[in-house]
């Protein structure tokens, strides 16, 4: 087992190859369910024997001494490392499982149910053969503390959903989110040291994470931050957990559960209340719980009940209802959200009428896995400053892409270019429009971005007597030239 420090590129290699052998007998769809146990479990495993080696110096090798809980963050029981399952040659799933499981019970209060529900022991998907081979391939490198640091284990790891999503292009973007898209919500949301932030439909995680990146980016305390994210999938929140873990964030609570039936944060008085609140839920999504929402316990239906067949209002009110007094909050939708009639028309009027949008911004086409849909970033805040409240910023970003051949590409130009339009909250020709309320209502709040940014067609035309000159100048060269064809032919002839 190497003893070497990592780079970046190895650990992304050798991540990938952890997916090459699953290769065949699992479905690319499910490589992240398998792979991203084995390698949180290395991890635990390597840290926990770095803490041993080091409690064992400093007691003069007392090996009860070392072993005791207050030395570990995790608690390894006894037959549950990864070297036990290593030196498993048979039934090796079947062990996998048991150790799994005992460190989930040994960890309740932070690692309960994080490994997912993975079948180990399934002998025709999983092979004590493919097993073996999987376990000895991350046993290569000790991925202690020492030799892999959180950010670069961290940044591995969204390197390898990244990946995965490549893959498998099938509706990938359920759990991953663009990065650069990522970037521009918390470039906007700007949250800062001791703040709290929330994502309903966090996926893997990466929205919160990039909260914690953007106060690392700005030089400022981002363990101050208060994490909080909610998941309907299993599979997608016991990642989230992990990736937190992994990059080192000690703050955090990622539940799993389906937020727009059973909020996971509430208090006595209703939904808790966060100051930043970022999320991509899933598009349109038909089943939805429209049922509740009439008699909503949470009082989320703030501006009305959202169609049955259609969550995107639900989730932009559970949102808004989760902001603080000096919340804000940027969510992806599609751009149907902008412009649909009916319940959902009712309720952007309502939400618009209470000054809470501050900016709508449509994103280039084709930069989401799984859709080839534009979509668009809505910013609410609960007080807008002086300067911008009555008013609606429009910015049309569909310029604002690397066209490639199967995917178009947010890059960090456009990225910075889309942020600066909203800093300014000017208007900019072709591409940003700043609307009054009355405006918005003049268009009945449909808030289709083409109404607002309109397109200045440059009229290059010349004028009727501009162009009968440049007909008369090409008609007598015309003449001339047929008159000297004549001279010539003539010649030949003669």
């Amino acid at each position: 087992m190497s003893k070497e420090k990592l780079t970046q590129s190895q650990l992304e290699q050798y991540l990938s190859k952890a997916a090459w052998i699953l290769k065949g007998p699992v479905d690319a769809s499910d490589f992240k369910v398998y792979v991203f146990p084995l390698l949180f479990f290395k991890r635990l495993s390597d840290v926990y024997d770095e803490e041993y080696a080091q409690a064992l110096e400093e007691s003069g090798g007392d090996a009860e001494y070392a072993s005791l809980p207050e030395f570990h963050r995790f608690e390894i029981p006894e037959g549950s490392h990864w070297r036990d399952v290593r030196e498993t040659t048979t039934n090796v799933g079947l062990k996998l499982e048991s150790a799994l499981r005992s460190i989930e019970q040994a960890n309740q209060d932070q690692l309960f149910g994080i490994f997912g529900d993975a079948q180990w022991s399934n002998k025709n998907k999983l092979s004590d053969r493919l097993l073996i081979d999987l376990v000895e391939h991350f046993s290569q490198y000790t991925l202690s503390n020492s030799l892999v640091e959180h950010d670069l284990l961290g940044n591995a790891y969204e390197y390898l959903i990244k990946h995965f999503a490549d893959m498998t292009n099938k509706k990938a973007g359920e759990f991953y989110t663009p990065r650069s898209v990522v970037r521009l919500m918390g470039l906007i949301l700007d949250p800062q040291p001791g703040e709290s932030v929330y994502d309903p439909a966090c996926g893997t995680g990466g929205m919160l994470l990039e909260c914690v990146d953007h106060l690392k980016d700005e030089d400022k305390d981002a363990r101050t931050l208060k994490l909080y994210g909610q998941e309907k999938n299993l599979t997608s929140s016991a990642i989230a957990r992990m990736n937190m873990f992994l990059h080192g964030i000690e703050d955090f609570r990622v539940e799993r559960g389906d937020t727009l039936r059973n909020p996971a944060y509430v208090t006595a008085d209703g939904l808790m209340k966060f100051d930043c609140v970022i999320a991509n839920p899933p598009f349109s999504l038909k089943s939805w719980g429209a049922e509740h929402w009439a008699n909503d316990p949470f009082g989320r239906n703030i501006a009305g009940v959202p169609p049955t067949g259609n969550g995107d209002m639900a989730w932009v009110q559970h949102m808004i209802a989760s902001m603080n007094e000096r919340g804000r909050m940027a969510v992806v939708l599609p751009h149907g959200a902008l412009f649909r009639k009916g319940a959902e028309g009712k309720i952007r009027q309502a939400l618009i009428e209470e000054d809470l949008l501050e900016a709508v911004i449509g994103l280039g086409q084709n930069i989401f896995y799984g859709t080839q849909l534009a979509a668009c970033v809505m910013v609410f805040k609960r007080k807008k400053p002086a300067a911008r409240q009555g008013n609606v910023l429009f910015v049309d970003g569909s310029e604002q892409v690397r066209v490639g051949r199967a995917q178009n590409f947010l890059e960090p130009e456009h990225v910075t270019q889309l942020f600066e339009w909203f800093e300014r909250f000017e208007d900019v020709e072709n591409h940003v429009k700043v609307a009054t309320l009355e405006d918005l209502k003049e268009n009945e709040f449909n808030l289709n971005i083409p109404l607002y940014v309109e397109k200045v067609i440059e009229d290059d035309l010349p004028t009727v007597e501009e162009a009968m000159a440049d007909l008369k100048e090409a008609w007598e060269k015309a003449q001339a030239a047929e008159a000297r064809f004549k001279e010539l032919l003539k010649k030949f002839t003669a």
